[in-house]
């Protein structure tokens, strides 16, 4: 038998109960205990089957070396299990952040096709008016003019009535007999033109009640009713197929509100110029002595807008063709920090401002100091900024990549608003709008 194996029967160990000092030499197959060799035969054992410890050893070693394979290879299956899921969860996540972008594009752009609408309709009321208006004041100058014939004609008749002598009197009369006939009659009346625009107000009075009525319901309902599918008549009504609603954004609708903001010198870091047209900032390796101030960076390479926005949409673009490795471009509240380099002046790092950020190959957007990373698939040359003060929206596009999406901050605005840079090397430009 062998010596030192798990079954081995040391001196005074290892030895049967039921038979003393017969050592363990045989395993029970039946009971799943180890024995000597009396007890198959006259013990408690006996008839039962039964192997020698080698033996059973041999076979228990290889029935656990196969409880290992299966663990390793549902080991390796639930690995992979994990692996699927945690791509599963980065995939939602994607998938998320896209839509919630192209869901910000999307209402971004019915907001300015709203305000378009509204134009377009206040334009109609404008043009309308000035016509009935128009119209009025042909109107008034015709009663003016008749106005002022009839007092001189009552002076004549007024004139000729006080007239003391009976033939001039008479042949006075004779001469505007047919005159004062002819006044006796009645002009028409004349009405004022009627206009009303109460039309135009019904109209989107129903279009509201329409939408009104289409959103009072909660999303997952109108997700299953698919209430807006009825108004695609272009869509495929084939089994399965998804619609396809997105379109780009138009540009020509954030041109209306075109901004060409010139850089302010006050505010402008040591290590940034200007040039003629303020329009744009460059990098400076040798210090500008500009006039110190309290409104001036002194440690971070930042410049405020001359221009500030309290109220209505905004949109201008910056081309960043010769920007270099690392910029910030955004907005920030002129309460933001100027002394020092903290957070209260960084750009993006506190609540005064907004900013999209690039540094090498990443981009982010910055708030408060919350980093947002952004996906880029073609690096901007040109970035539009599009800003509505009263709805709370600040919109980043690449306008290089047909207008694509960038990011969406939505805020309550308290402060003026002004566009804001920094810079690491190179510069950047303001584009001049139409």
């Amino acid at each position: 038998m062998a010596q030192g194996g798990p079954w081995a029967a040391a001196p005074g160990a290892r030895v049967c109960g039921a038979h003393a000092g017969r050592p363990l030499e045989l395993f029970c197959e039946d009971c799943g205990r180890c024995v000597c060799a009396l007890c198959p035969a006259l013990g408690a054992h006996r008839g039962h089957r039964a192997c020698l410890l080698p033996q059973a050893v041999r076979r228990t070693q290889e029935l656990m070396a196969l409880c290992l394979k299966d663990l390793e290879e549902r080991k390796e299956q639930e690995a992979g299990n994990r692996r699927s899921v945690e791509q599963a969860v980065n995939d939602v996540k994607a998938h998320a952040n896209m839509i919630k972008r192209q869901l910000s594009e999307k209402v971004t752009e019915l907001q300015l096709l709203l305000r378009e609408e509204e134009s377009l309709a206040k334009n109609f009321i404008d043009e309308k008016t000035q016509q009935a208006l128009g119209a009025h004041a042909q109107q008034l100058e015709s009663c003016q003019e008749q106005l002022a014939a009839l007092e001189t004609f009552s002076c004549r008749i007024r004139q000729i009535q006080q007239d003391s002598d009976p033939i001039q009197l008479l042949e006075k009369y004779i001469e505007i007999e047919k005159e004062m006939k002819e006044s006796r009659h009645l002009r028409e009346q004349w009405h004022p033109i009627p206009l009303s625009f109460e039309h135009i107000l019904n109209h989107y009075k129903h279009f509201f009640r329409v939408l009104q009525s289409i959103l009072q319901k909660p999303l997952e309902a109108r997700l299953k009713e698919d209430v807006f599918s009825s108004l695609n008549t272009t869509a495929k009504k084939e089994p399965g197929t998804v619609l396809k609603t997105m379109t780009p954004v138009d540009r020509l609708l954030f041109l209306k509100h075109a901004r060409s903001p010139t850089w302010e010198y006050d505010s402008i870091h040591p290590r940034l110029k200007l040039s003629d047209d303020r329009l744009e900032v460059s990098c400076s390796w040798r210090r500008i002595f500009y006039p110190c101030g309290p409104q001036r960076f002194d440690k971070l390479w930042q410049v405020l807008s001359k221009d500030a926005f309290l109220s209505g949409s905004h949109y201008w673009e910056v081309d960043l063709l010769h920007a270099g490795a690392g910029w910030w471009i955004g907005t920030a509240y002129p309460s933001i920090g100027r002394k020092g380099d903290s957070e209260t002046c960084r750009l993006g790092w506190n609540r005064a401002s907004w900013c999209l950020k690039k540094f090498e190959l990443e981009y982010w957007a910055f708030h408060k100091g919350e980093r947002i990373p952004i996906l880029v698939e073609d690096d901007p040359d040109r970035i539009g900024i599009f800003l509505d003060y009263e709805a709370g929206i600040l919109s980043f596009y690449n306008v290089s990549d047909g207008m694509a999406h960038l990011h969406t901050f939505h805020c309550k605005f308290t402060e003026p608003v002004y566009p804001a840079l920094r810079l690491w090397e190179g510069s950047i430009r303001t584009c001049k709008l139409p």
